[in-house]
């Protein structure tokens, strides 16, 4: 079974968000082994990026603004590129200051997810559904319309 983790620097305060989150994390069970790695907040993402490099492994995904942006079936075609290969899959969600230019550059993949700027709280929510959606797709489930 694969494994898919998401390291992401705090906590999240809102309990709608949390919930979101374990049902997702329920959904997924089914399919992989998925893990969330909160880092603590630091006083900027330099003093972030040792813990979250140190907790990120196997093939990492960075969510930056500079990233690419994928559409939901190419985003599913890499997560099943790494399932073939073996590979175990990182996403990294930094802080609402962003994340180093050294977890960055240590990353395989640079993911966008919009232009817009999101509260890193609810883009967990938002990274959830669609690593979800991509399972649900691999599988030719009904869900992805």
């Amino acid at each position: 079974m694969q494994k898919v983790n998401i390291v992401c620097v705090g906590k999240i305060k809102e309990s709608s968000y949390r919930e979101a989150v374990a049902e997702y994390a329920k959904r997924l069970s089914r399919f992989v082994s998925f893990s969330v790695r909160e880092i603590s907040e630091g006083k900027n993402p330099e003093e972030e990026a040792e813990p979250i490099l140190r907790a990120a492994k196997g093939y990492i995904i960075a969510l930056c603004v500079e990233g690419k942006k994928l559409s939901s079936e190419a985003l599913a075609a890499e997560l099943k590129k790494q399932y073939d290969r073996g590979a175990e899959v990182t996403f990294i969600i930094g802080s609402s200051c962003g994340l180093s230019q050294r977890v960055k550059s240590a990353a395989d993949m640079r993911l966008s997810f919009s232009d817009m700027t999101f509260p890193h709280q609810l883009m967990r929510v938002i990274l959830c559904e669609q690593i979800y959606r991509s399972y649900m797709i691999n599988s030719g489930s009904e869900y992805h319309k």
